[in-house]
């Protein structure tokens, strides 16, 4: 069977058509895998920064309880002093 030029043409839009579709599909595809990295380099980013956080937060209380022991210290050896000059 010969083709006419308008089914030559036809054939070629079907193929365009064809081809277009499968690059929409697998560009969609592409933009998905992308999202779903995205998710997960920002879920890891917030645990990194929950761990962050919690290792200040425990670095902080830290600090405050040697800073509490030292003025505690430092009221009994003044409390001390009294007692011994009022002696």
């Amino acid at each position: 069977m010969v083709k006419t030029r308008s089914q030559t043409k036809m054939a070629k839009n079907a193929d365009l058509l064809a081809l277009l579709a499968e690059m929409k599909k697998s560009m969609e595809k592409g933009q998905e895998e992308m999202k779903d990295r995205m998710e997960k380099g920002q879920e890891e980013m917030r645990k990194g920064q929950e761990e962050v956080k919690n290792q200040i937060q425990s670095h902080v209380e830290s600090k405050v309880g040697e800073i509490k022991d030292h003025v505690n210290s430092c009221i009994e050896k003044i409390e001390e002093d009294v007692q011994s000059v009022k002696r």
